[in-house]
């Protein structure tokens, strides 16, 4: 009798904890690429990146649907690609295109979850703090939404326009202050008010916390600039022979959101995304910026903690962001009402080792009648445009992209694999016109 009593306590048990709807924590740093310490950059001082990424799965090959804020954003809120959203400018709010679409966070929503957005989530301004009206999709997707704007004391104390004031969004500032005179402190704070509430409350939560560093312009508390001496860090140069053509004060503040997790003991019903919504080039081919379609702008950090993840580990397949949407409905055990373009990474983050997608995808415009669309095997990039120019580049041999390939003829057979890849994926058509 007293093993009967046991055995059905333990299904009780189970069958309590199956029925728990995990907590989503999400956050993404805007621009950020690969230069953390955890993935493989000594120089970058990121204690606490490394301390979430000992606690999660670690994507070494994760790549955006576009490299620029919101087309990427839209596409894995909707867990579509950029060729369905129509979405590929940071001038088109994702409704006007999608106005019944049911982003995940609405879906969490609809389903029990309260939903909060606090910084930079949605595209929803050109400039820090600003919201154009409807753009936030408070109502919708989210039950509350903010942005911050510095205080009174967080004003900039020293630092320069890098282009004597051609660019006006290439500049660095040292602020006085304590990190909640910036936005990105406001955000951490306010998550952490968010997450307790409701954990106190009982209600399952979905908190998104979207970091503005280390977007342009590049302004932190200067405690953050005093870590890295002038000197101490490398600037990249490109090979001579190439194929012609800031702080992260945000670490501080994830290392707050996971205090909470930890002083809460909400590490067990919680799934954790930590990500950056494009990549950036730091002098690679003369450029710093995105936009483009090299390694460097579309592929990004992701790292997933979640209940079932394996801590501490790498994964090294290839995945992309339209798999964020189904892994959060995979946790959830919730059905997306439409069709979504990924899969869930359910089974990676329980065996990092498995073997994941054969290729990713990325596109860009350039301007209203020109596009590129890329395909990223294992080894190879190939970058297909709509006047019909190709690039190949070979990843194992040439990681930096410095020698375009795509008119070797021993390298055909290869591109026509390729461009089957991209044509499954399909061309970018014509936009709807605007709702206004």
């Amino acid at each position: 009798m007293r093993r009967f009593l046991s055995l059905a306590f333990l299904l009780f048990t189970y069958a309590v904890l199956a029925a728990l709807k995990p907590n989503v924590l999400l956050i993404i740093s805007d621009d950020l690429r690969d230069t953390v310490n955890c993935y493989g950059n000594p120089a970058a001082k990121t204690p606490n990146l490394n301390r979430l990424a000992s606690r999660a799965v670690r994507f070494e090959h994760a790549y955006v649907q576009y490299p620029v804020c919101n087309p990427s954003r839209t596409s894995f809120l909707t867990g579509l690609r950029c060729e369905q959203t129509h979405v590929v400018n940071n001038s088109t709010m994702f409704r006007s295109q999608l106005p019944d679409i049911v982003t995940l966070p609405q879906l969490l929503r609809q389903n029990g979850w309260h939903t909060t957005s606090y910084g930079k989530v949605f595209h929803v301004g050109e400039v820090m703090g600003e919201i154009r009206e409807g753009w936030m999709d408070v109502g919708k997707s989210w039950d509350e939404g903010r942005m911050f704007q510095p205080t009174s004391e967080g004003k900039v104390i020293e630092g320069r326009n890098l282009t004597g004031g051609k660019l006006r969004w290439c500049e660095w500032g040292a602020t006085q202050g304590a990190d909640d005179d910036q936005p990105d402190g406001q955000t951490a704070k306010n998550s952490i008010a968010t997450i307790e509430k409701f954990t106190a409350g009982g209600k399952p939560w979905m908190v998104a916390a979207g970091f503005h560093r280390p977007h342009d312009p590049f302004i932190s508390p200067k405690k953050y600039f005093d870590l890295y001496p002038p000197g101490s860090l490398k600037l990249y140069h490109d090979p001579t022979n190439i194929t012609p053509l800031a702080p992260l004060s945000m670490d501080a503040q994830v290392g707050r959101l996971m205090d909470t997790l930890d002083r809460l003991k909400l590490w067990d019903n919680t799934v954790v995304i930590f990500c950056g919504d494009n990549g950036y080039h730091h002098n690679e081919r003369n450029w710093w910026n995105k936009s483009t379609l090299f390694e460097r702008s579309c592929r990004v950090p992701l790292m997933i903690a979640a209940p079932d993840a394996k801590p501490g580990t790498v994964c090294r397949s290839l995945v992309e962001f339209v798999d964020l949407y189904p892994t959060i409905t995979d946790y959830s055990d919730l059905q997306a009402p439409h069709k979504l373009a990924g899969e869930s990474l359910r089974p990676l983050l329980q065996n990092p080792s498995a073997k994941g997608r054969d290729a990713a995808f990325t596109l860009v415009t350039r301007g209203a009648n020109k596009y590129g669309q890329a395909v990223r095997t294992d080894r190879w990039r190939y970058i297909q445009w709509s006047d019909g120019h190709a690039e190949l580049y070979d990843e194992l041999n040439d990681p930096e992209e410095t020698h375009d390939v795509h008119q070797d003829p021993k390298n055909q057979p290869l591109i026509e694999e390729l461009k089957a890849l991209l044509a499954k994926i399909g061309p970018l058509q014509p936009a709807r016109p605007r709702e206004t």
